[in-house]
Formats: C-alpha cells, structure tokens, sequence
C-alpha cells in the first residue's frame, strides 16, 4: 500500500511539473503603457509591438522565460519599437484602430484574434498593420522583427 501510494505521488509530482512554468528570467524588455507608446509613436514614427497575453496561457509564459528574456530580441523590441505587453482579459479601456474599447474588445472585435500568443503591430498613426498568431522561440521572433524592420519605411509612410 505504501509502495502504491508513493507510486502515485510520484506520477502526480511529474505530471503538475510538466505543466509548471518555467523559471522566470531577467525581464530584459521594457514594456510600456499602450497609452503612453501610442503618444510617443505619433511623435518619434516607431511602430508599436503589442504582446497579447494571458495569465493563464502556459505558452505566453514560456515566450516570456525563453523568447524576451534572449537579449537580442529584447534590444531589437527596446530600440526599434515600443513594446507594449497586454492582457486579453482587461476590461481596461484602449483605442485600437480608432475606436474605444476594452483591451478584450479590440482582441476579439477589432483585431478578430482568438488564440494566444498573438501579437499586433501598430503603426505610429493608432492603426494596426498585421497580427500575429502562434508562439515563437528567440530565433523565430528575430527573424520576424528582422522581417518587421524591413518593412517598416514602407508601413509607417501610410
């Protein structure tokens, strides 16, 4: 009996593990205010990088331990965007392409997003540009800002 009952603390203990988050490093990205970044954006004509998250979105925690926590990525979202991180289940007030609405309201309503992660890029001018949907590793997210950054003359002149 005693056998049996640490055989079951044993799978459970690995079972809860495996859906643990990973351990938390350094927050190398400056996340802003949605507000604030949209102010600075009209001024300085940098895009806007949204980071949609959840609390409970087991892949937007591991995005945050693996992905901004390389320093290349953080760097390139600090100097080349203002990086905003926002949680789809606020009921906080925003303006997303011109309209105000809740932060759960434009991730459903305005940007038709869904799933989680999920990123939105925003033009200088308020108005967003692409959205994203799925999780990337470090070397996934450079290549995308690196993508990002290529285009970015063309989307902010709009």
């Amino acid at each position: 009996m005693m056998k049996a009952c640490m055989w079951v603390v044993l799978v459970l203990g690995l079972v809860l593990s495996a859906f643990a988050a990973p351990p938390s490093k350094p927050n190398l990205v400056r996340w802003m205010d949605y507000t604030e970044a949209l102010k600075k954006a009209k001024d300085s004509n940098k895009l806007i990088f949204v980071d949609l998250y959840a609390d409970w979105c087991v892949p937007c925690r591991i995005m945050d331990a693996n992905t901004y926590s390389d320093p290349t990525v953080a760097s390139l979202l600090n100097t080349r965007f203002y990086p905003v991180k926002l949680d789809v289940d606020s009921q906080d007030t925003i303006t997303c392409d011109g309209k105000r609405k809740t932060v759960q309201r434009c991730y459903f309503d305005v940007w038709n997003l869904s799933v989680l992660p999920a990123f939105v890029l925003i033009a200088p001018n308020g108005l967003s540009i692409m959205t994203v949907k799925d999780s990337f590793t470090a070397e996934e997210m450079k290549y995308l800002l690196l993508q990002i950054l290529d285009k970015e003359k063309e989307w902010i002149s709009k």
